[in-house]
C-alpha cells in the first residue's frame, strides 16, 4: 500500500468512517446495462429523477470526468436490537432502522466534506463529494471497492457490518490504488427474498421497487394501492425485513455514533399519537430526522394504514377525527382503516361521501362500502 493510501485511511478512520476502500471509475461496466433494463421494466415507479441522469448514473465518468479514483466509505449503523420486533405490536408504529436518529445525510456530509478538505490540501488535485442525493450507484461502486458484496434483496451485504452500512464517496481526480472487489457471498440463501412481504423480488438480484415497502411509504406520494395495505401491517416509515432477514448480521455491530443511534420516542411510537399530529407538531418531532422528508400528509397515511391493520378498537375515535383532515389523502385513508376497525361507525359518516370532491377519498368511500355493509357494527 502506498504512503498516501495509508494517510488516506488512517485520516477516513479519524473522521469517524467505519470502512473506507478505493476503486476506479470504470469498476461497474454491468451497471448501464442492469440500470436501462430496470427502468425500461418500470421497477422505478414513480421515481423519475433515475431516468433523468440514468447516464451520469451508470457511468461515473460522465458525472465528473476528470475523476481518476472512487473512495467509498461506510458509517455502521447498526441497531441494538431485533428491527422485526416492533411488528408484534399493532398499537405502536414501526419506523426503519436508519431512520430511528438523525439523517444520515447530515451527519455523514460533515464527515464527507473534512475528509475531502484534507485530501484535496494533500493531493493538491480536484475532488467531488456525494452522498445518496447525486446521480452515483454507490452499491455497485462499494461493492467494486470490496466494501461488501450486493446481495440478492440489490442492497450491500458487509463481512463485517452485515447489513447496516450508510455510504458516501469521494470522486478524486488523483490516482489511488484500488482494492479488490467482494466477491458474492449469498450462496444459496434465498431468506431475505423470503422475508418480503409483498413479494418485491421478481428474481435473485431483482427489485420491483413499485412493490417495495420503503418505496410505497416514503417515495409513492398518492393512496398506497389496496393490494399492499395489509401486508404493510404497522410500518410507518421504511421497512427492514429483507435486510433484518440476512445471516450475515450474526457478524453486525452497535453503531457507534451517538446521532445514529434510535430515539426512545422513535422506537415504537404510539399510533395515536402520531395520528394527532398537525403540520407543526410533525415538524418538531421530526427535526434533524429523515422522515421529514416526506411530510406530514404522506406520513399520516402511512399511520392510517397501521391503524387499519392493528385491530385496536380504542384508535376508532382518532380515526374518525380525520374523516374531514384538510389533506385528501389522509381522508381517503382515514375512510379506509376505519372501514377495517368499525364499518357502523364509519355509515354514520357517510354524509361526508355525499360531500367529498376528490377523486381517491370517493374511490375508499366506494370500496368501503362494497368490502363490507355499512350496517355491520363495529
Amino acid at each position: 500500500m502506498t504512503p498516501l493510501k495509508t494517510q488516506l485511511l488512517q485520516r477516513a478512520e479519524a473522521e469517524g468512517f467505519d470502512v473506507v476502500r478505493v476503486t476506479t471509475p470504470d469498476a461497474i461496466p454491468e451497471a448501464p446495462a442492469r440500470l436501462r433494463r430496470f427502468l425500461e421494466e418500470g421497477f422505478h415507479g414513480e421515481m423519475g429523477w433515475m431516468q433523468e441522469r440514468a447516464d451520469q448514473r451508470g457511468t461515473p465518468a460522465t458525472l465528473w470526468p476528470e475523476v481518476r479514483s472512487i473512495i467509498m466509505l461506510g458509517v455502521n449503523y447498526g441497531p441494538d436490537r431485533d428491527p422485526m420486533a416492533g411488528l408484534a405490536d399493532r398499537s405502536g408504529g414501526l419506523i426503519s432502522v436508519y431512520a430511528q436518529g438523525d439523517d444520515y445525510h447530515d451527519v455523514i456530509k460533515k464527515r464527507l466534506k473534512s475528509l475531502g478538505r484534507w485530501w484535496g490540501e494533500v493531493t493538491g488535485a480536484p475532488l467531488k463529494v456525494f452522498i445518496d442525493t447525486a446521480p452515483v450507484m454507490e452499491k455497485p461502486l462499494a461493492a467494486a471497492a470490496g466494501l461488501g458484496w450486493q446481495g440478492k434483496h440489490t442492497n450491500l451485504v458487509s463481512r463485517d457490518f452485515g447489513s447496516w452500512l450508510f455510504l458516501g464517496s469521494i470522486f478524486s481526480a488523483t490516482e489511488i490504488e484500488a482494492d479488490a472487489p467482494e466477491r458474492d457471498r449469498c450462496g444459496s440463501c434465498r431468506a431475505c427474498l423470503d422475508a418480503c412481504p409483498t413479494a418485491a423480488f421478481p428474481a435473485p438480484y431483482r427489485l420491483d421497487a413499485r412493490r417495495c415497502i420503503s418505496y410505497l411509504t416514503i417515495e409513492n406520494k398518492g393512496p398506497i394501492p389496496a393490494e399492499f395495505r395489509e401486508a404493510i401491517g404497522n410500518r410507518i416509515y421504511g421497512c427492514d425485513d429483507c435486510l433484518a432477514a440476512c445471516p450475515w448480521n450474526k457478524f453486525a455491530v452497535t453503531a457507534r455514533e451517538h446521532k445514529l443511534k434510535a430515539r426512545e420516542d422513535l422506537r415504537a411510537p404510539r399510533l395515536a399519537d402520531l395520528a394527532r399530529l398537525d403540520d407543526p407538531a410533525f415538524r418538531a418531532l421530526f427535526a434533524k430526522n429523515p422522515v421529514k422528508r416526506i411530510g406530514r400528509d404522506r406520513f399520516i397515511r402511512n399511520v392510517l394504514i397501521a391503524i387499519g391493520n392493528s385491530g385496536d378498537p380504542g384508535l376508532i375515535e382518532v380515526v374518525e377525527g380525520l374523516l374531514g383532515d384538510e389533506a385528501a389523502l389522509v381522508r381517503a385513508m382515514a375512510v379506509w382503516a376505519l372501514a377495517r376497525l368499525a364499518p357502523a361507525r364509519l355509515a354514520a359518516q357517510a354524509w361526508r361521501r355525499d360531500d367529498e370532491t376528490d377523486a381517491d377519498v370517493k374511490a375508499e368511500w366506494w370500496a368501503a362500502g362494497h368490502a363490507a355493509p355499512m350496517h355491520q357494527g363495529a
